[in-house]
């Protein structure tokens, strides 16, 4: 069940934050001014204030303070002195509708109803006061618009009153769970009540008004939809709801640990491996692998199978699995058994047409393998920081017909990440350094590969940091330190061509946060000043359109023209990256026909998570799920 207050989808993942500024403006417009300003610059939903025509909320006599307690007595002497006019209300609201941020408030009679329905509202919030107050709820239930309705000072047979109420006249709402003293002591709030309202009604949320942060961010842990919670200039102005409230810099505390909670929460339907996860239960985690060599035609048994890190290979879960299963292949002494191997039948190589040069990515040590068993238009060297150490005559003979591309090392000697944008000056002269080694191994290449005769680099060229990524006026000055480290470069016989970057790459296992070439309008801005061409990497790319919100294939159609070569694996989400084709959210026969019209002649390689894992099966699946696409 949700429901739309504006543009904002009620119920769906992404807690809806409103801030209640009520009364807080004390009777100043100029302050509810800056409460809105203010509220904009957290990042909240919505500003929410309170209406009230006093004669038709109080009796007569009441204000007349006949009689009544001191308590109603302060209360009006408050209301009279800080209400807005109904003109200040309209005003307020032209003024939200211009800044961008919904306005919101609360009736508290039929009068206040007719007059923000003039006004326009999208919803009502309803006070807890009122949740029992059914002709106004039928009021506000004509108006055909959703409600908002706090649950404090409630008895729970009251609330399925009203919740039948408004259920038989069909009105999206949402309860919020309040406990209506200011501020709350926190042995009083009874948080778990929220389940118990979710049993009278799907949608639950939460408005607080203890002192702190820690009970909303819970809520929003316990599945609050909607967290509603005043905002004031001062917590020691006159007023009774002040001391309740949020100042500027805790309510900002708290949208940015609502946000990253909701990150956290997840879909909570399947249990997914992040990458991260992925690359430790690789460099961790155990398999079986052969306890002797073993020819094909074994009948695998007990004593063959042994157990052993890294887990790259067959899961140890799957032992019995294996056990009496006919190999297809032969095994050296601790050779990884794989899931294909539980298969009557391996993917294997064979002769591929594609309307693009196509390749493969290899190291130098495994080249003289694949090139045996397939013949694709180029190589693709993938280099690690010891393999710029090694005698390429070690690895390759030649001359070899086809072509060649190199892909630079990300991480060099002393966990020290690739970066040519770093504010370091002495770690940017490093990478220079390695970076400059990576072309004078390319150049050498060369006379391996006589047919490329100007071959690519692909780069990550840094520009990362490690717990948050970078407002865009901080970008900037990263971009000219690359356009610097390039004019430092010697690129002669070579092209160096940057990868489209996600936003959350994964480093030693753990996350970290990429700056440069992620968004699409930054990429063809600097490629243009910098005369680059890309790597668009595919996955990459539809992971930061997801993080983004952007279109992904809208994205590759402006990516596309300035695309000299193409790395491709599926993706989900905005960490699942390197997918085998089709397992991700990726229409490869839709990217494809973009892909023939922006860069017909880009090459490109499969780049699958771990598809060199049993002589490249997940390289071989891959191009054949691509061939006829591409």
């Amino acid at each position: 069940m949700s429901f739309k207050i504006g543009n904002y989808d009620i119920g769906i993942q992404r807690t809806f934050v409103i801030a209640e500024i009520g009364n807080n403006h004390n009777g100043s417009f100029d302050s509810a001014i800056k409460l809105i300003d203010q509220s904009i610059q957290i990042g909240v939903d919505c500003v929410k204030f309170q209406m009230r025509h006093l004669k038709e909320v109080y009796r007569e006599r009441t204000l007349r303070n006949d009689g009544d307690d001191l308590g109603t007595e302060y209360i009006l002497d408050l209301l009279r002195r800080f209400e807005l006019s109904v003109e200040d209300h309209r005003r307020l609201a032209d003024y939200c509708k211009k800044k961008g941020i919904l306005y919101l408030c609360t009736p508290w009679d039929r009068e206040s109803v007719k007059v923000l329905e003039n006004i326009g509202v999208p919803a009502y919030k309803v006070a807890s006061a009122d949740l029992t107050n059914l002709p106004l709820l039928q009021v506000l239930a004509s108006t055909g618009k959703p409600q908002i309705l706090s649950t404090g000072m409630s008895y729970p047979d009251e609330v399925k009153i009203t919740v039948d109420f408004l259920n038989q006249r069909k009105v999206s709402f949402v309860l919020l769970h309040s406990n209506s003293t200011y501020p709350a002591p926190l042995q009083d709030i009874e948080l778990k009540w929220m389940a118990q309202l979710r049993k009278l009604h799907s949608l639950v949320g939460y408005s607080g008004h203890e002192r702190g942060i820690a009970v909303s961010l819970a809520a929003v842990a316990l599945g609050a939809c909607v967290i509603e919670r005043h905002f004031t200039l001062d917590r020691n102005m006159e007023g009774p709801d002040h001391a309740a409230s949020l100042e500027y810099a805790e309510f900002k505390r708290l949208i940015e640990g609502i946000r990253e909670i909701e990150q956290a929460l997840g879909e909570g339907e399947v249990r997914k491996l992040s990458q991260g996860e992925m690359i430790n239960r690789e460099n961790l985690g155990k398999s079986l692998v052969a306890a002797k060599p073993l020819t094909i035609g074994t009948v695998i048994q007990s004593e063959h199978i042994i157990v052993r890190s890294p887990g790259q290979g067959l899961s140890p879960q799957r032992y019995e699995e294996l056990v009496g299963r006919t190999l297809q292949r032969n095994l050296a002494m601790e050779d990884f058994f794989f899931p294909s191997d539980l298969l009557d039948k391996q993917v294997t190589p064979r002769p591929y047409q594609f309307r693009r040069p196509w390749g493969i990515p290899v190291r130098f040590h495994d080249f003289k393998e694949y090139h045996s068993r397939v013949t694709p238009d180029f190589f693709e060297f993938h280099l690690s920081y010891s393999d710029m150490d090694l005698n390429l005559a070690d690895f390759l003979t030649g001359p070899y017909p086809c072509g060649f591309v190199v892909h630079a090392p990300e991480l060099f000697a002393g966990s020290r990440l690739m970066d040519l944008a770093t504010p370091d000056e002495e770690y940017r002269k490093y990478s220079l350094e390695q970076t400059q080694r990576v072309i004078d191994i390319t150049r050498s290449l060369k006379s391996y590969f006589p047919a490329t005769t100007k071959p690519q680099i692909v780069a990550n060229i840094g520009g990362f940091t490690m717990d948050a990524l970078l407002p865009s006026e901080q970008i900037i000055p990263y971009y000219h330190r690359f356009a610097q480290s390039l004019s430092e470069l010697d690129l002669e016989g070579v092209e160096l061509i940057p990868q489209t970057m996600a936003p959350f790459p994964w480093h030693f296992g753990g996350q970290r946060y990429q700056n440069l070439f992620v968004k699409p309008e930054e990429i063809i801005e600097w490629c243009l000043k910098l005369n680059l061409r890309m790597c668009f990497d595919i996955s990459h790319s539809c992971l930061a359109c997801n993080h983004l919100g952007l279109d992904f294939y809208d994205v590759s159609t402006r990516i596309a023209p300035f695309t000299a070569h193409l790395h491709l694996g599926d993706a989900r989400g905005v960490n699942g990256e390197g997918l085998q084709i089709g397992e991700g959210e990726l229409d490869f026969e839709r990217l494809g026909k973009i892909l023939d019209t922006g860069c017909p002649q880009a090459t490109f390689i499969p780049e699958i998570w771990q598809g060199h894992k049993n002589g490249g099966e997940g390289f071989w699946a891959a191009l054949e799920k691509l061939e006829g696409m591409l």
